[in-house]
Parts: structure tokens; sequence; C-alpha cells
């Protein structure tokens, strides 16, 4: 079995999404969002931190996978964006957990099958990929799409052929 944590970044409001996998089935184990408040912007990066920090010693995942920034219209708020990203991968590597990275297109479309998904389409999906009473809310529900498209893609890796696999990371 594997522990996977997903994280969906943001400089207030980063989501985290936690899901066990064995073979081609995926359990879930937790969600929620880190709040990382309206104080100063290094106060906020440090919330972030310390609330991956938290949840590494409570779930103890082996993995992490967290979503891409991706250049939108303001360059202030990519910035942001990929300093919160940075606090919660620091938090994760100095426990020698490995990172994985996907774009938004690629967790969307691994867990609704379109790349272009809205929020309401990949709450509904990951309610009905892990059997939940109710969607999640939408930070929450991104970083366990994070953490399904990160276990569909260690899937079809293990499925490959040794000579697909090493090309693959050749790239």
């Amino acid at each position: 079995m594997t522990r996977i944590i997903g994280i969906d970044p943001g400089s207030r409001l980063t989501g985290f999404g936690i899901i066990d996998v064995e073979g081609r089935h995926s359990r879930y184990v937790a969600c929620g969002c880190i709040r990382a408040g309206q104080g100063d912007f290094p106060s906020r990066i440090r919330a972030i931190a310390d609330g991956i920090s938290e949840l590494l010693m409570q779930y103890s995942p082996q993995q992490m996978s967290i979503e891409k920034v991706f250049m939108n219209r303001n360059a202030d708020s990519a910035l942001k964006l990929g300093q919160a990203r940075g606090a919660a991968i620091a938090a994760v590597v100095v426990r020698d957990i490995p990172v994985f990275e996907y774009s938004a297109t690629q967790i969307k479309q691994a867990t609704v099958g379109r790349g272009h998904a809205d929020k309401g389409q990949v709450q509904h999906m990951i309610r009905v990929l892990l059997n939940l009473p109710e969607s999640p809310q939408a930070d929450a529900a991104d970083a366990l799409a994070c953490a399904l498209c990160h276990s569909h893609h260690q899937q079809t890796l293990a499925n490959m052929p040794v000579s697909a696999v090493q090309l693959a990371g050749q790239h």
C-alpha cells in the first residue's frame, strides 16, 4: 500500500487530500484545507509549511503530488502561488518524501476525462471515484484529484515494459 498526499497550493487556502493506493484501488483517507489567514505574506507561507508538516506527522504519506504553477494574466498571483508551492514542497522534501508535479490539465484529464473541466465537475468525480457521501470543498477536491492523478500515472508506468519506462524517464 502507498499513501499519497495531494496538494492544491494557494497563498491563502491550500487544499490537501490523502489517499491510500493498493494495486488499482484507491481509498479516501482525509482531505481539507490549510487556511493561511489574512496576515502578511511571510506569515502565510509559514502557516502553509507548518500545516503541511502537521499533516506529514499525522498521516505519514510516502509520496506527494502537487499541481504545477500556471501563468495566467496576473504575474503577482503566479509568483505568490509559486512561493506557496515552494513552502509545501520544502516541508516534504526535508523528510525525504518524493514529490511529483502535474499540470491542472493532466489532473483534470486523469480524474474527469476532460482537461478543461470546471471545479464542479472535479468535485463530482472525486465524490464518485472515492465513494464519498458528499462532494469535498473545491480546493480539497482538487488536492484529492492531484493524488488520484499521481496514482493513475504510477499504475500506467507499472504496466509498461521496462524499456518504455526508461524512455519515458529520459524526456
